[in-house]
């Protein structure tokens, strides 16, 4: 049973007339299934509720085509023909007892609306937030009045769809009535603009409009930023926004307090610890009787204690953390709270909305497969049959592989070549700022531990020989990957020309403690994290870098999680020379001939080496010799032969968690069927 100590975690809380069965608290999240895949959606919110989490809420739900997202998935709640949808959530997560909670969204100009092609709406007369040609015209006060009917509108059909608590979203420079908080975006010379009590009016107004359309039934919560972290022109909690707070402080039933923009509500791991929200929420708990949610990527229990005893918080807020262990909870209140998953702080999960797809996440492979796979995190089908399994290679894939199958009951073997596990996050995790990282082989290396059914076998490298004498039934491949060392990636089709006119280094060699000279020049053409790592921890180590990219940015993947201007902020800072828009032509003796990727123009920049970070090639060697080896094979009554990982196709952790996973799950089972279910559109009857 749980610790003592942990029981305040579990204590009710009052919501206005809602009560929650305990302080755990899934925070409003976007998640890419939203209006086009409602059952996915409620499927993965009910996976939450059934983990144990009190109060589980949707993501942003726009309420009128008047701001709306596309191509970005959220929910609707535009008319009552949107109801139903919602309602199938609200309805799956009343099923275990929890609470569910709405985010009602009007986005103003952070939305160019360009599904619905209407005019966006702002407090003032500027360009759209995006770099779409297009511009938000100032609200009229009858525009104002429209926006007060229609949230309440939406309020309403929020209550018929069954949602307890009710949002008035001013959050994350993204809601509308955050915007008119700010001087910088409010520039209004009416009541709604000047003063601090002319800017909240607004958001005082759809307050009061909600709590008189549902306050009887729904609690009435405000999501609102208190600080932008962005200098003298942006929101300050130590100015307006504890002064717009303390204004309202005892009108809604619920404060859900963050701050602005998006990426500074969710920090990667790489820039930021637990709980380093506190100090925007210090002291705001003493200025109202309401209960306060805040968020911070909780997953330690005992600072989760701390924070409600010292009075920061009333309740836990969590998403990220939500995503990589929905059983979070549970696990607390069922004293197995050193089996958490714990959320690394990566934002995997936060791509699937930048590229409007269903979220997905590093530590927990059944994320978004809840209901059109029917993966559940903590269940798995048993085995059906008594053969064994072979995993050779304990990275991210092979140590998920070997979990999984050890879970569903067969008897595996877990081969390492080196004495330790992990793969290629044994270094990776060396990188700075991602030590976090090494919790994707802690959870799984201690998971496996628990279970007798799987043998570890280290420092033990297999030949096909080997694996045919082995008597598995089941073979899994995990061998991983190696980066390439002749340039060959996105950019570069063929092997480079002078590979032999300078030293030429990989982030293998690297990572594996090659002598470094005094100046390198680094070729990034894989766009995540590895190259602005290696070019961070170069620097750390006195070399000088030339960091070169044919992308107009660093790291531009990372614009997805949300941490791209960090990233190039920290290599200017540690005087990192930056070279974008550049491919290599040929290395030369001395230093390297770079290419403009629009021009053609050449110009050769010197360096001591160049390092390669391009593209990596799978390691197939022994998969190859198996395959050769078709009769041994079959004499030997091996069955399954199958690639896993980055040795199948080199791709981010999350993907080689997730292939490892599945793997175990598709064995034995009559269906390899690579699709899933889908939600399809109904026709309408009335398109003649």
């Amino acid at each position: 049973m749980r610790d003592p100590k942990y029981d305040i975690l579990f204590e009710p809380v009052q919501i206005g007339p809602v009560k929650t069965k305990n302080r755990f608290y899934q925070v409003p999240h976007c998640n890419g299934m939203g209006h086009v895949h409602p059952s996915a959606m409620a499927g993965m919110r009910a996976v939450k509720a059934e983990g144990g989490w009190g109060v589980v809420c949707t993501e942003e739900c726009e309420i009128s085509p008047l701001s709306e997202f596309s191509p970005y998935i959220e929910a609707r709640l535009w008319e009552d023909q949107d109801v139903p949808a919602l309602a199938r959530m609200a309805d799956a997560v009343h099923q275990h007892g929890s609470l569910a909670g709405i985010e009602l969204a009007f986005n103003g100009y952070s939305a160019p609306n360009r599904y619905s092609r209407e005019i966006p709406w702002a407090p003032s007369n500027t360009p759209v937030r995006s770099y779409d040609p297009v511009q938000a015209r100032a609200m009229t006060t009858s525009d104002i009045r429209e926006l007060r009917n229609l949230h309440r509108a939406a309020a309403l059909r929020a209550r018929d769809a069954g949602f307890d608590i009710i949002y008035v979203y001013a959050g994350h420079d993204l809601g509308l009535p955050f915007h008119f908080l700010t001087p910088r975006n409010n520039r209004r010379t009416d009541e709604y603009g000047g003063s601090v009590e002319n800017r909240v009016r607004l958001l005082r107004e759809l307050i009061e409009d909600t709590k008189e359309a549902v306050g009887d039934r729904c609690a009435v919560a405000v999501r609102l930023a208190v600080d932008e972290q962005s200098g003298r022109e942006g929101l300050q909690k130590s100015g307006d926004g504890a002064a717009i707070f303390s204004l309202l402080a005892e009108l809604p039933d619920l404060w859900d307090i963050n701050v602005a923009d998006w990426s500074n509500d969710s920090i990667t791991a790489r820039f930021s610890n637990e709980g380093f929200q506190e100090q925007f929420l210090t002291g705001l708990k003493a200025l109202t009787s309401k209960p306060v949610v805040g968020v911070g990527r909780f997953t330690s229990p005992d600072t989760m204690v701390s924070q409600i005893r010292r009075r920061v918080l009333d309740l836990i807020g969590a998403a990220r953390p939500s995503i990589a262990d929905p059983f979070l909870p549970w696990k607390i209140e069922t004293g197995r709270a050193d089996e958490i998953r714990e959320c690394i702080g990566c934002n995997i999960c936060v791509t699937g909305d930048h590229t409007s797809t269903p979220v997905r996440c590093t530590q927990n492979p059944t994320m978004g497969e809840e209901w059109r796979r029917g993966w559940h995190p903590e269940r798995i089908q048993p085995k059906r049959s008594d053969g064994r399994a072979l995993v050779i290679g304990s990275g991210p894939a092979g140590l998920e592989c070997a979990r999984a199958l050890g879970t569903r009951g067969y008897d595996v073997a877990l081969v390492e070549a080196t004495r330790t596990l992990g793969g290629r996050l044994v270094r990776e995790t060396r990188l700075p700022g991602l030590a976090s990282w090494g919790r994707v082989i802690d959870y799984r290396v201690d998971a496996i531990g628990r279970l007798d059914n799987v043998e570890i076998y280290r420092e033990s490298q297999l030949t096909a020989d080997d694996v045919i004498d082995f008597g598995a039934e089941h073979v899994y491949v995990a061998t991983g990957s190696r980066w390439r060392n002749d340039g060959l990636g996105r950019e570069i089709r063929y092997p480079l020309e002078g590979l032999d006119q300078i030293k030429v280094l990989t982030p293998d060699d690297v990572l594996g403690g090659a002598e470094l000279p005094a100046k390198i020049v680094l070729f990034d053409d894989d766009h995540y994290y590895m190259g602005s790592a290696l070019a961070e921890l170069l620097r750390m180590k006195g070399t000088e870098v030339t960091f070169v990219t044919p992308a107009t940015d660093v790291s531009a993947w990372t614009h997805n999680t949300l941490e791209q201007h960090r990233i190039q902020k920290r290599l200017l800072e540690l005087g990192v020379q930056i070279i974008t828009a550049h491919s290599i032509a040929r290395l030369v003796s001395g230093g390297v001939s770079l290419s403009c990727i629009y021009t053609g123009r050449t110009k050769t920049i010197e360096g001591e080496a160049v390092l390669l970070v391009t593209s990596r090639e799978p390691e197939q060697t022994l998969y190859d010799q198996l395959l050769s080896n078709e009769a041994e094979r079959e004499a030997a009554g091996i069955r399954t032969v199958k690639l896993i990982g980055d040795c199948n196709a080199p791709g981010t952790v999350a993907a080689a968690v997730y292939a490892g996973h599945r793997a175990a799950r598709l064995t034995d089972e009559s269906d390899d069927n690579p699709y899933f279910k889908r939600e399809l559109p109904a026709l309408d009857a009335a398109f003649f």
